[in-house]
């Protein structure tokens, strides 16, 4: 049997990332199937109300693109840079035209792959975090290789941040891309 490479760990890592906050914030997630995959999306999130000072919405979907790095992001003080390799799943996270909002997560793990997890009768411990954006809205690729997209460091992916951007999803307030969380 063949071990998994450093790539599809780093991948099942984001999942599990993902899986445990959304728990932690009592939501559902569903990792998605070949069709959905093949259109960037990789899971899909389901909340349900009354949300606390939230809208008239009482079920919330969203969609996830994970994506798992160990490259250092450079730090702009209030955002971090990540490249985003390839043009269509870019431009299916961007699009505007979609019903279930969708949403980048990236998870930035330490170098080392034996920093990445370590586990005893105490803990269960993933080393960084990930951090979450809404593409819709943002600006078309200037190459098919890819680009840079900004990720607000006031974004990092937690239970209480999830649970804040179902609120604002059940107002039908959609983030954009670039715009204040």
């Amino acid at each position: 049997m063949q071990a998994l490479s450093a790539l599809n760990i780093e991948s099942e890592l984001s999942y599990a990332y993902l899986h445990a906050v959304a728990a932690k914030a009592g939501f559902a997630c569903e990792v998605a199937g070949r069709h959905s995959d093949s259109n960037g999306i990789d899971a899909t999130l389901t909340a349900w109300g009354p949300f606390v000072g939230g809208g008239f919405l009482q079920e919330v979907d969203l969609k996830i693109q994970l994506k798992a790095t160990v490259a250092t992001p450079v730090d702009h003080g209030d955002t971090l840079s990540y490249f985003f390799k390839g043009r269509k799943q870019y431009d299916d996270l961007r699009s505007q035209e979609v019903a279930t909002p969708r949403l980048l997560v990236v998870l930035f793990l330490p170098a080392a792959q034996d920093q990445w997890l370590s586990c005893s009768a105490e803990q269960l411990m993933l080393r960084r975090c990930a951090y979450w954006v809404s593409l819709r809205g943002a600006p078309a690729l200037a190459t098919d290789t890819g680009g840079t997209v900004q990720l607000p460091k006031a974004q990092a992916f937690t239970d209480q941040a999830l649970t804040r951007l179902v609120t604002r999803l059940s107002q039908r307030d959609i983030p954009l891309y670039g715009a204040s969380s």
